[in-house]
């Protein structure tokens, strides 16, 4: 028992090192500048750049959007399934595998077809409008909807494995015998015990939509993945800053969504 202790902390120690070194040595490039010392202008300067709040908040609200429209398609999808229609079980598995397997460029390439031709089509139609309205730069919906395209594997997996290690029938059927409807046994039996689940499935989405960009390139928008790619330029130090800045927000971002998550269940237990 204590080699296999002994093992496993071996084998995080080489994965934390295999992460972390070349972290802190993009840090220290970031920091250290030959002839200057240690200096952080590097990040002034990414700070003071003009579109880096602007990005940042849409990327977030991007975010908050594809989180609830995917959950609210996938939670009572999967739980229909799983009650249901089980059957139909790899079906769906496959339907929501296919994102994995068309490349973005060639789902981009859809998405701008439709929206060229739509317009052009349906001009006198109430959808001409449907499309503009999408496309607004301000909260450009139509990335909201390829976003959870794009989420649905890792939404799906994640759902999956919380309604597995859930007895999701008896659960149902109990709420059901005293009296709640479907939606309240939706809500107040089954959602508490997949939370798990959907602080996962949030993790994934959450991550894919901060750091998605060749949708929101070829479609002309410019959340926070997009401008910085376009505000690291040809400075190498720049470019460095750039990097660790996105991931240290993601990594803040994964662990305010985590600390929500483990205040909820506290709460709950309480």
């Amino acid at each position: 028992m204590a080699r296999l202790t002994l093992w496993r902390w071996g084998v995080l120690g080489l994965a934390g090192l295999y992460f972390l070194v070349p972290l802190a040595a993009s840090v220290v490039f970031t920091v250290d500048v030959p002839g200057q010392g240690i200096t952080f202008d590097a990040y002034r300067q990414i700070l003071a750049t003009d579109g880096f709040a602007s990005s940042l908040l849409l990327s977030l609200e991007l975010a908050l959007a594809t989180i609830v429209v995917v959950l609210l398609l996938m939670v009572p999808a999967t739980v229909a399934l799983r009650l249901g229609a089980p059957r139909l079980r790899p079906v769906v598995e496959v339907v929501c595998s296919l994102p994995l397997v068309v490349p973005p460029i060639a789902f981009v390439a859809g998405i701008g077809t439709v929206l060229k031709w739509g317009p052009e089509h349906l001009s006198r139609t109430p959808l001409f409008q449907t499309f503009v309205a999408i496309q607004n730069p301000d909260f450009p919906f139509v990335l909201v909807l390829a976003y959870v395209v794009m989420a649905l594997p890792f939404v799906y997996r994640a759902l999956d494995a919380g309604l597995r290690s859930v007895d999701v029938r008896t659960l149902v059927e109990a709420a059901r015998s005293c009296g709640a409807g479907w939606p309240q046994a939706l809500l107040r039996v089954v959602l508490p015990n997949l939370r798990g689940a959907l602080l996962n499935a949030s993790f994934l989405t959450l991550a894919l939509v901060l750091g998605e960009f060749t949708v929101a390139q070829l479609l002309g928008f410019q959340p926070f993945a997009v401008w910085i790619v376009n505000v690291s330029g040809s400075q190498a130090q720049l470019s460095v800053a750039v990097s660790v800045l996105s991931l240290l927000v993601t990594w803040v971002l994964l662990l305010a969504l985590a600390g929500f998550g483990g205040r909820a269940r506290t709460a709950s237990r309480g």
